[in-house]
C-alpha cells in the first residue's frame, strides 16, 4: 500500500531519535513550567539530555488523571479548545480529552496515516461504525479519512439493517469498527444469504482482539482486516496501525508518540522484544500532553523495518492488560488467551462469555460460554466441550468449565464495546 508520509514513516531510526528528543525535551520544559498540577510533580525532576534519560522522568497513571479531573492538567487557556472527548467513565470519574485546533489536525493527520496503512484510498468510500459522541473512535477516523481524501459514510454504530444496507448498496471499499461488531456484520450477512457490495478492507480497533478472531473475519467478510490502536488519554484512534503487507505488529507513529515497555511489577525498561506495559509520551499534544503514560496494556516493541518500508517502531497487538488479568485459584489467566485458544476450534464462533464466580466457603469457578456454529440437531455438545475444556485447562494451568451454545444465544453488542468477561466474585 502506497505511504501517505513517506518523509515520516520511512525516516531513518537516528533522524527520528533526533526529533523525538527535541520534542520530548521541548515537552518537558512547557508541561513543568505550564500549571500547578504539573509543576507540583515534574518540577524536581532534571530536563531529559538524552532519550535513554527518559526512565528517570515520573510516570503519569489514570488516577493521576482523575485526581486531575476536569481539566487541572490543562496546558492552555481554555479558550484556545476547540474540541473536548472522554472516556467512558465505567471504572470511576471519565477521563476528560481535550484538542486544540493545532491537536485536531494532528489526529486528523495520524488517522489519515493509520487508513492509508490499512489500505484506504483517496477517492474510496469509507463507512464509519464506530460511535460518534465523547467516544473518540468516530470523529477521530471520520477526520483521518477525509484528511486522507476518502468519502466518509458517517454510520456510527448500531442500526444494524441500516449498516448493511448502505454496505449492500454502496461501492463502499472500507470499514471501522469493534472487532465484535464485524462479527455480527459477517452473521448478518451470512443468514439472510447477503453480501457487501464491493467491500475491500476492514480497520478494527477500541476492543482487545486476536489474530483468530482476525482470520474470522476476513474468510467471512472477504476483507482484509488490520488492527488500530488508541486511547483517549493519548489522543483516540490513530496512536499506532497494522499494515497488511506485513500483518507483524503496528506502527506506531513515533513522531507524535514516544513509546516504551517496562515490565509492570518492577516499573524497569525491558528489551524490544519483551512482553511489558506499554508506557507513552505524547510528543506534540498541546491542549492536556502526557508524560510517560501507563497504558496498562500489554505487549512488545520491535524497531527493525517493516517489509512494507516503514521504520516505525512496530508493537504486537495487545495481549490483554495488566488490570483485566484474572486471577484464578491463584494463576493468572488473560480473556484474550482464552479467546485465541477458543477460535482454534473450527466448530466454535468468535462469540463467548467468560464467567467467574466463587462459591461460599469454596474456590473461584471459572465458566466460559460460547456458541457452536451450526444450529442442526444431532451434533454431541458434550463431546466437544470436554475437548475445549482439555485443551484450555492444558494451556492456562487452570481447571475450567465449557457451556457450549446453539448459534444467536449470547447477547451481541451494536454500539460501544463487546463485554466478555463477567467477574461475580
Amino acid at each position: 500500500m502506497p505511504i501517505l508520509e513517506p518523509a515520516i514513516e520511512t525516516l531513518d531510526r537516528k533522524q527520528l531519535e533526533r526529533l523525538q528528543l527535541e520534542r520530548l525535551q521541548a515537552l518537558f520544559e512547557r508541561m513543568r513550567d505550564g500549571n500547578d498540577f504539573c509543576r507540583e510533580r515534574f518540577g524536581s525532576s532534571a530536563a531529559p539530555r538524552t532519550l535513554a534519560d527518559l526512565p528517570a522522568l515520573p510516570f503519569t497513571k489514570k488516577s493521576d488523571l482523575r485526581d486531575a479531573y476536569p481539566l487541572k492538567m490543562l496546558q492552555v487557556p481554555i479558550e484556545q479548545l476547540a474540541r473536548i472527548h472522554a472516556s467512558s467513565g465505567t471504572s470511576g470519574v471519565p477521563t476528560i480529552g481535550p484538542y486544540t485546533k493545532r491537536d485536531l489536525e494532528i489526529f486528523a493527520d495520524v488517522n489519515a496515516r493509520s487508513l492509508a496503512s490499512g489500505g484506504a484510498q483517496p477517492g474510496d468510500l469509507f463507512q464509519v461504525s464506530w460511535g460518534y459522541g465523547l467516544f473518540t473512535g468516530g470523529l477521530g477516523m471520520h477526520g483521518g479519512a477525509e484528511r486522507l481524501g476518502a468519502c466518509v459514510i458517517p454510520a456510527s454504530s448500531g442500526n444494524t439493517a441500516r449498516q448493511m444496507q448502505l454496505l449492500e448498496t454502496l461501492p463502499i471499499a472500507g470499514i471501522g469498527c469493534t472487532p465484535s461488531y464485524a462479527v455480527l456484520l459477517a452473521e448478518r450477512f451470512e443468514s439472510e444469504g447477503r453480501r457487501p457490495l464491493a467491500l475491500r478492507y476492514l480497520i478494527a480497533g477500541a476492543e482487545a482482539w486476536t489474530p483468530q478472531m482476525r482470520d474470522d473475519i476476513e474468510r467471512r467478510l472477504g476483507v482484509t482486516a488490520t488492527n488500530i490502536y488508541g486511547l483517549t488519554e493519548i489522543i483516540g484512534p490513530g496512536v499506532a496501525q497494522e499494515c497488511p503487507e506485513a500483518k507483524n505488529g503496528l506502527h506506531i507513529q513515533e513522531d507524535h508518540f514516544l513509546p516504551e515497555i517496562i515490565d509492570p511489577a518492577t516499573l524497569e525498561p525491558v528489551p524490544d522484544g519483551t512482553r511489558g506495559e506499554l508506557v507513552i509520551t505524547t510528543l506534540t499534544r498541546e491542549a492536556m500532553p502526557v508524560l510517560r503514560y501507563r497504558t496498562g496494556d500489554l505487549t512488545s516493541i520491535r524497531r527493525e523495518k517493516c517489509s512494507c518500508g516503514r521504520t516505525t517502531a512496530r508493537m504486537a497487538w495487545v495481549t490483554g492488560r495488566v488490570d483485566d488479568m484474572l486471577v484464578i485459584r491463584g494463576i493468572n489467566v488473560f480473556p484474550t488467551a482464552i479467546e485465541e485458544l477458543l477460535l482454534g476450534f473450527a466448530d466454535l464462533t468468535p462469540n463467548y462469555q467468560i464467567i467467574v464466580e466463587r462459591p461460599p466457603n469454596g474456590l473461584d469457578e471459572l465458566r466460559v460460554e460460547i456458541e457452536h456454529r451450526s444450529a442442526e440437531d444431532g451434533i454431541d455438545h458434550r463431546a466437544l466441550e470436554t475437548r475445549v475444556a482439555t485443551k484450555l485447562a492444558e494451556f492456562l494451568l487452570v481447571s475450567l468449565t465449557i457451556d457450549i451454545k446453539p448459534p444467536g444465544t449470547l447477547t451481541r453488542v451494536e454500539a460501544g464495546k463487546a463485554k466478555r468477561v463477567d467477574d461475580r466474585r
